[in-house]
């Protein structure tokens, strides 16, 4: 096969990942934004914690994105530095950063009010978006090989 070929190939398989990152992270948000809306309805602790376990999942997918061609561990790490960021700089308040945080989209990417608990939940989500696609790269892995026999 030829280099370009290859190349190709590569390139079309970066450009479905990416496809697929992106689907991922817009279901993962609906699930995050219905986990908001109905957050009375689930139970307290879900309700108190899917909301930035599913932001910092959809993070990392859409980190993933962008950095298709990395490592999982790779975009696990800039996701949770990313997020953590986030988390932090929740203590600076200023009249320009809270005016951006009163309006709905800078309140979900931003949020408003810095919280321990938040970190568990960026680093409970960016691992379940890593070890989920671990675990299918494994899985698919194994089907090849199986068929290969």
């Amino acid at each position: 096969m030829s280099a370009s070929r290859v190349a190709l190939g590569a390139s079309r398989r970066l450009i479905r990942a990416r496809i697929d990152y992106l689907l991922f992270a817009s279901v993962v948000m609906l699930l995050g934004l219905a986990s908001r809306h109905y957050r009375e309805k689930l139970p307290a602790f879900v309700g108190d914690y899917s909301g930035d376990t599913l932001w910092a999942l959809m993070l990392y997918l859409l980190v993933s994105v962008f950095l298709a061609g990395h490592q999982p561990a790779t975009r696990a790490v800039t996701s949770l530095i990313i997020a953590f960021l986030v988390e932090f700089s929740q203590l600076y308040h200023a009249p320009w950063i809270d005016s951006i945080r009163q309006t709905t989209l800078g309140g979900l990417a931003l949020g408003f009010g810095f919280l321990w608990t938040d970190l568990v939940c960026y680093a409970v989500g960016v691992a379940t978006g890593a070890v989920a696609e671990f675990c299918s790269v494994q899985l698919h892995r194994r089907n090849r090989d199986s068929l290969s026999r």
